[in-house]
């Protein structure tokens, strides 16, 4: 997954968390597409909360490979405002410059 994606899915974190029920079509549309395991799933489903499930898949997303965000956003048919919202901020952070480049800053050494 791009540093984008992965900034995107970050910054709308809490937003998703309580706007995506992630235990229906999601889950299964994201195995199906070989974006999780059956692990994965089994773990999601295991969590108490639909909050804690929709935040581990989140946890998990990002390392699942070049292909996991468009396929998320796929997976959000039952959500169009989601997803709307998910890639309106895609395309905001692509326009913004160094959107995927993280500036060093030196700092002067102080001495004791």
């Amino acid at each position: 997954m791009e540093a984008r994606d992965k900034q995107v899915l970050r910054s709308l974190r809490l937003e998703l968390g309580a706007e995506v029920l992630v235990d229906g079509l999601v889950l299964q549309y994201l195995y199906q597409e070989g974006i999780l395991t059956e692990n994965h799933v089994q773990e999601i489903r295991a969590q108490p909360t639909g909050l804690r499930k929709t935040m581990m898949l989140l946890d998990i997303l990002p390392t699942r490979g070049p292909k996991a965000f468009d396929t998320f956003l796929d997976s959000l048919q039952e959500f169009p405002w989601v997803r709307e919202k998910l890639e309106k901020s895609r395309e905001e952070s692509s326009s913004l410059p160094y959107s995927s480049t993280f500036i060093k800053l030196s700092l002067p050494r102080l001495s004791l």
